[in-house]
C-alpha cells in the first residue's frame, strides 16, 4: 500500500504543530539562542508535536469513524495505523534525543511539560472539565523551553508563562468550536462543551485581551507607542469577535493570537 505523505501529514495535525513550533522558533530567536541551539529545541518541539499529533489520530480512528469524518487518514483506512504507530515511534526517539540535547533543564520541561501534557489530552483529559489544563501546561512552558536552553539558563519571566498559557488556553476552546457536533455525537465533554458554543467563544476572546494586556502591561518598561497601537487593534478585534457573524468571529479571534505572540517577540526582545 501507497502511502501519501500529505496524508501522514494531515494525521500529524500538521498546521496547529506547525504554529506551535513557529512560536518556538520566533522565542528562540529573540532570546538570542546560539543558531545550533534554536535549531535543536525548535526540531525537538517539532518532533513532539507529530507525536501528540498521530497519537491523537491514533486513538481517535473508531470515533472519527462513528461521525464519518473524511478529514483523518487513519479512520477513513487511507493510513494504515500500523505505519502510523511507527511514525509515531521514530518522531518520540528524536523528540527525546533532541530535546535533551538543548539541555537537560529545557528537555526535561519539553518532554514532561510539554509533550506529556498533550498525550495526557489525548488519553482523556479531553472527555473532562480539565480539558484545558494541558493546553495551559504546555504552551506555558514554551518560554521554559527556550530559556533555560544551551549554555546559560534562566526561567522565562512570569509574565511570559501567564501570557502562553492563556494563548493555549484560548487556542484549545477555539479549537473545539468547529468539532462540536462530531463530538457531542461520541461523548466527549471537555470545558467548552460543557459552556456551550457562545460562552467559548466569549471566553477564549477575553483570554486573548488578557494575554495581551499581561505581555503589554507586565514586560518591565513602560509600553511603548506600538504596544498601544497593538493593544488598539486587539481590541477593535475582539469587538468583532464577540459581536460579528459567521466566520468572522472565528477569524478575528485567530488575528488576535498572532498579534499575541508577534508582542510576545517584540517584548522579549
Amino acid at each position: 500500500m501507497t502511502v501519501r505523505p500529505a496524508a501522514l501529514l494531515t494525521a500529524a495535525h500538521i498546521g496547529p504543530g506547525v504554529a506551535v513550533t513557529t512560536v518556538v522558533a520566533v522565542l528562540a530567536a529573540t532570546h538570542d539562542l546560539p543558531s545550533a541551539t534554536a535549531v535543536v529545541v525548535t526540531a525537538g518541539v517539532f518532533a513532539g508535536q507529530l507525536t501528540i499529533g498521530w497519537g491523537n489520530d491514533l486513538l481517535d480512528a473508531g470515533r472519527d469513524r462513528v461521525v464519518g469524518r473524511t478529514d483523518k487518514p487513519v479512520a477513513t483506512g487511507e493510513l494504515p495505523p500500523s505505519v502510523v504507530a511507527t511514525c509515531l515511534a521514530v518522531a518520540g526517539v528524536a523528540c527525546v534525543v533532541l530535546s535533551m540535547a538543548a539541555g537537560w533543564r529545557s528537555g526535561l520541561v519539553h518532554l514532561v511539560l510539554g509533550v506529556g501534557s498533550g498525550h495526557a489530552y489525548n488519553l482523556g483529559l479531553k472527555a473532562t472539565a480539565f480539558s484545558w489544563l494541558p493546553y495551559a501546561v504546555a504552551f506555558g512552558s514554551l518560554p521554559a523551553v527556550v530559556t533555560l536552553a544551551g549554555a546559560t539558563p534562566e526561567a522565562p519571566p512570569w509574565w511570559m508563562v501567564v501570557a502562553a498559557a492563556g494563548l493555549g488556553v484560548a487556542a484549545h476552546l477555539l479549537n473545539t468550536l468547529p468539532d462540536f457536533a462530531d463530538d457531542a455525537a461520541t461523548g466527549v465533554q471537555g470545558l467548552p462543551h460543557r459552556l456551550g458554543a457562545g460562552p467559548t467563544r466569549v471566553l477564549a476572546t477575553i483570554l486573548l485581551v488578557a494575554a495581551s494586556a499581561v505581555v503589554i502591561f507586565g514586560a518591565p518598561g513602560r509600553p511603548s507607542v506600538w504596544a498601544w497601537a497593538a493593544l488598539g487593534a486587539v481590541l477593535a478585534l475582539a469587538a468583532l469577535a464577540l459581536a460579528g457573524r459567521g466566520k468572522a468571529p472565528f477569524h478575528a479571534a485567530i488575528a488576535i493570537a498572532l498579534l499575541d505572540v508577534a508582542l510576545l517577540a517584540l517584548v522579549a526582545r
